[in-house]
C-alpha cells in the first residue's frame, strides 16, 4: 500500500516521533510523512519519504500561528502548503490518508486539510481511506459543547475510522471527548505507542559513560525543549546537594532557548553532562537508576517500556500531561511532582527517596500500538 501520514508539530515534538514509530511499523508499504514543523534532528526510516512544508510553529501558550521562516508572511506560507498538498495527492493517489489529531487537533490547519479531504470525498482527488491517528488524552476546551460538535461533523463526513492510540484497560476517549457515543465511524484502540530498548542497551550506555555497577545514573529530559527548562534547572540545582554525587545526564531537546541552555550547559562537570538529543535516549533510559522528566505521552511510554523508577512534572497549560500523570501514578509507575517540589532542596530529598526504594512489581500494559497499528491498516 502506498500511505501518506500527515503529523505536524508546532511545539514539542511528540507528535512527531509516536508518528515515526507508527511509520517504523509500516516497513511494507511505502509511507510518505507530510510534515512542517522546525526539523527535529530525527532519522527517518529507508521506507519512509519526507515531504516538509514551509514551516508553521506555535507558541507555548497556543496563540496562533506563525511562520517558521520570519522572513515569510504567513497568508504566503499557507497558500503554499495548501496548494503542495492538493498537488501531492494528485501526484501519489495514495491507498490510505493517516492523519495525526485532526479534526480533534489542529484546528488551524484546516486550510489545507479541508480541501483534501472533500476532494477526496467528491472523487476530484484519487480516492482513499482517510484514518484519524489521536493519542490517549485530548486537551480541554472553553466551550466543549461547539468543540465536540464541530470534531463530529468533521470525523463522521470525512473520516472511515478512528484508530486511538492508547490501552483501554487503562485510559478511553470518553475520559476527555464526551460524545463517543455519537462518533460513527469504527474506533480501533491500537495500544500505546512506544519503541523498545534493544536487549543490553542500558549496559552498553553504562560501560560507554564507565559507571560501576553501585554507580547512579540520573537522566533528566524536558522532550522537545520548547518547555520544561524550569524543571531540567530544578533537577541541576538538586543534583549538587545529593549525597555521593550520581551522575546525571541531561537531555534538553532541540527546542530549548539557546540561552537558556547555555546556562545549563555552563554548569556541566564530571558528574553532569548536558546535550540537547541523542537518538539513543531509551538506551540512556534503560541504563538510568531514576528519570526526572516532563509527562509527555512518549517520555511516559519510555518510562513504561524502560520500568525505569520516575519522577514526573506535567506541563501546567493544560490538562493531558497532569491527567496521564496521575493516573500512571495512580497504579506506582511514578511520582507526580507540583511547582513546589522545583525547589533544590526538596526535589533533592524526592530523589534520594527515589534512590532508595527496592524494585517494585510492574503491572503489564499494552505498548505495542505501532504494531497493532500497521497489523489493523493491512487487515482492515
Amino acid at each position: 500500500m502506498k500511505i501518506i501520514i500527515y503529523c505536524q508539530h508546532v511545539l514539542g515534538i511528540g507528535h512527531l516521533v509516536r508518528t515515526l514509530e507508527i511509520s517504523r511499523a509500516l516497513k511494507r508499504h511505502q509511507v510518505i510523512l507530510v510534515t512542517g514543523g522546525d526539523d527535529a534532528g530525527l532519522s527517518l526510516p529507508d521506507h519512509v519519504r519526507q515531504v516538509r512544508f514551509s514551516g508553521l510553529m506555535m507558541d507555548s501558550g497556543f496563540h496562533g500561528l506563525f511562520a517558521a521562516d520570519a522572513g515569510k508572511p504567513l497568508d504566503r506560507v499557507k497558500k503554499e502548503r495548501q496548494d503542495a498538498l492538493w498537488r501531492l495527492f494528485q501526484r501519489e493517489a495514495p491507498d490510505i490518508f493517516l492523519v495525526e489529531l485532526y479534526p480533534f487537533g489542529r484546528k488551524a490547519f484546516r486550510f489545507e486539510l479541508e480541501p483534501v479531504l472533500k476532494g477526496i470525498r467528491s472523487g476530484e482527488l484519487p480516492r482513499c481511506r482517510v484514518i484519524c491517528s489521536l493519542r490517549d488524552i485530548l486537551v480541554e476546551k472553553e466551550d466543549a459543547a461547539a468543540y465536540e460538535a464541530r470534531v463530529l461533523k468533521q470525523l463522521n463526513t470525512y473520516f472511515d475510522a478512528l484508530i486511538v492510540h492508547a490501552d483501554p484497560e487503562l485510559l478511553t476517549l470518553d475520559k476527555t471527548f464526551t460524545r463517543v457515543s455519537d462518533i460513527a465511524v469504527p474506533i480501533f484502540y491500537s495500544g500505546f505507542v512506544s519503541s523498545f530498548p534493544a536487549a543490553g542497551a542500558g549496559k552498553s550506555v553504562r560501560a560507554h559513560l564507565g559507571l560501576g555497577h553501585d554507580a547512579r545514573l540520573l537522566v533528566s529530559s524536558a522532550g522537545g525543549g520548547k518547555v520544561g527548562g524550569m524543571l531540567l534547572q530544578a533537577v541541576v540545582n538538586a543534583h549538587t546537594l545529593l549525597p555521593r554525587t550520581p551522575y546525571l545526564h541531561v537531555f534538553t531537546g532541540p527546542y530549548l532557548d539557546d540561552n537558556a541552555y547555555d546556562r545549563l550547559k555552563q554548569r556541566q562537570n564530571k558528574t553532569l553532562k548536558v546535550c540537547r538529543f541523542t537518538d539513543n535516549f531509551l538506551s540512556f533510559m534503560a541504563a538510568a537508576d531514576l528519570s526526572i522528566s516532563m509527562a509527555g505521552y512518549n517520555t511516559c511510554m519510555n518510562i513504561l517500556a524502560t520500568r525505569v523508577p520516575a519522577l514526573v512534572w506535567p506541563f501546567p497549560q493544560n490538562r493531558e500531561q497532569k491527567l496521564r500523570a496521575e493516573k500512571l501514578a495512580a497504579l506506582g509507575w511514578m511520582q507526580v511532582l507540583g511547582d513546589q517540589d522545583l525547589d533544590p532542596v526538596r526535589l533533592a530529598g524526592l530523589i534520594a527517596r527515589q534512590l532508595s526504594q527496592p524494585d517494585r512489581p510492574w503491572k503489564s500494559v499494552d505498548l505495542n500500538g505501532a504494531a497493532n497499528t500497521a497489523a489493523w491498516l493491512e487487515r482492515s
